[in-house]
């Protein structure tokens, strides 16, 4: 995987920002309308579809409109390329902290030979 692969710099974008996570979490329960979804956050309902639009765009959530009515319904499997990446740092940071590990560990045995 690239470093700099812009679709994940698109979803760690859409994810850095507090009320888009909150967005996700009320989503993960079902889809809802938008009405719904700005009621909690407070903000003026064109800044909620700011931030509905960055999430679409990240491909995180996926909108319809029936009649008046857009209803938003989050993709779960959007945040694979995210979890993939977090792994593959978690896995590269525990080898590195192992080697670390072991080093020390070598250190205090010769120290006390």
């Amino acid at each position: 995987m690239a470093k700099h692969d812009t679709d994940l710099s698109d979803l760690f974008h859409a994810l850095a920002d507090p009320t888009r996570r909150s967005i996700l979490t009320r989503l993960a329960e079902g889809p809802a309308p938008v009405s719904e979804l700005a009621g909690p956050t407070g903000l003026r309902l064109p800044t909620v579809m700011r931030h509905l639009s960055v999430l679409e765009d990240a491909g995180l959530i996926a909108t319809a409109k029936d009649g008046r009515v857009r209803t938003c319904a989050i993709v779960p499997e959007a945040l694979t390329p995210v979890q993939a990446w977090l792994a593959e740092q978690r896995s590269i940071w525990e080898a590195r902290l192992d080697r670390l590990d072991e080093y020390v560990m070598t250190l205090m045995k010769e120290r006390d030979t």
